[in-house]
């Protein structure tokens, strides 16, 4: 892999109507989000021994009659096919955009939402002329706040400071640790709710390609067009997205460069953000997940800084395959239980990883767009104290992209 590293000092930010950067580089594809709500021509049935009237509801369908239909029963949803490859939870929610993302999740993990009459898992990806059952989804009961001047205002001024890269398609954010990417129980601020305050003049709101768990720091990609928001989950989906993260890691790694290969599936099944375990090839819910790591700098023998390259994407990845080499990510409440380990004085005790840097196709001209995010402030106070250059060689480039 080849490109120009940025520095912390001056982090890579282009704006609107600036030409892609070049140069080549690799947490996890996420919902693919659409432009507006589908409309719909309805055709009504009956499910045989229900009551509830069915409603089959094709792309061509009006807004209107979808918004209609969303309290009032069972509907059909036909998957078209630029909706190809989409994951189901990511399908949904691109139909009905005000939908709540945790009442996706739920209605799929409970089983009320059937593809050709089968249970699916939410990453489940569909095809072309398949039949995705609805259940009712009550959607007045679960729409937003109203937003006021004000806050929209307060929302795009935010934005506007942790943009890294921004064009008419393209939006690269540095997240910082502790935001969340999208709403769940409890969680009242996240990206995609400040997203609202950036939909254009047609109502399009941008979307989410991918994600980065609440305390990962760093690059999160946004789609501004439906089209940029198709040809970004392709490009991560087939791995011609590259990205680097960075990671201060409890003790040093006997070999300095190394491939991690495992299985890894969920300790708690429906639970978005269980505890990933190493499991075995063949085991329910088991998906392999790919990492390349190579350490840049020690401290004496207690912490390592480690350049980590994941080929896959799972959730929380980077986080168990360090935790399953024996050098957890210092700060990490799910995966670091190393006996008898006390934090040095100085570092807080956050989780010390970064999406240092991403690179991507870019949706319109295929032109790779490299962009860096900086330390955030708790690992550059640890970067400080333990006497680390971010301007050290990374050796991660030297890894091969499969």
């Amino acid at each position: 892999m080849t490109g120009r590293r940025g520095g912390d000092k001056n982090p890579s930010r282009q704006r609107q109507g600036a030409g892609p950067r070049r140069g080549s580089g690799e947490g996890k594809p996420l919902r693919g989000a659409s432009a507006k709500a589908p409309g719909s021509t309805i055709s009504r049935r009956r499910n045989k021994g229900a009551d509830t009237p069915a409603h089959t509801v094709t792309r061509r369908d009006s807004k209107a009659a979808v918004q209609e239909t969303l309290a009032t029963g069972v509907q059909t949803l036909v998957v078209a096919a630029d909706e190809a490859g989409m994951r189901v939870d990511r399908f949904l929610t691109a139909r009905f955009p005000k939908l709540p993302f945790a009442h996706v999740q739920r209605i799929v993990r409970k089983g009320e939402l059937r593809v050709d009459g089968r249970r699916v898992e939410p990453s489940q990806r569909l095809d072309p002329g398949q039949k995705v059952r609805v259940p009712p989804l009550k959607l007045e009961a679960e729409k937003p706040a109203a937003r006021s001047a004000a806050r929209e205002q307060d929302d795009r001024a935010f934005l506007a400071s942790i943009t890294l890269y921004e064009d008419k398609d393209l939006l690269i954010l540095n997240k910082p640790f502790g935001l969340a990417v999208q709403g769940g129980s409890g969680t009242t601020r996240h990206v995609d709710g400040l997203l609202e305050a950036l939909r254009n003049g047609q109502g399009e709101k941008p979307r989410l390609v991918h994600r980065l768990d609440k305390d990962t720091a760093g690059c999160l990609v946004i789609a501004k067009t439906r089209f940029a928001a198709s040809a970004l989950a392709k490009s991560f989906r087939s791995r011609a997205t590259r990205k680097i993260y960075w990671a201060l890691v409890a003790g040093v790694p006997r070999v300095r460069q190394g491939r991690i290969s495992t299985y890894l599936a969920k300790e708690e099944a429906g639970d978005a953000d269980a505890r990933m375990r190493v499991a075995r090839h063949g085991d329910e819910g088991a998906s392999h997940a790919l990492t390349y790591y190579a350490v840049i700098d020690t401290a004496a023998q207690k912490l390592a800084w480690l350049s980590l390259k994941p080929v896959t994407g799972r959730t929380h990845q980077l986080r168990a395959h360090a935790a399953h080499i024996g050098h957890p990510i210092i700060g990490d409440p799910k995966y670091f239980n190393v006996e008898n380990w006390e934090l040095p004085g100085g570092l807080q005790n956050r989780l010390h990883l970064l999406a240092r840097r991403i690179v991507i196709p870019h949706p319109r001209t295929g032109r790779p767009v490299d962009v860096t995010a900086p330390l955030p402030p708790h690992m550059q106070q640890s970067f400080n104290l333990l006497g680390f250059d971010t301007s050290a060689y990374d050796p991660i480039i030297e890894a091969p992209e499969e």
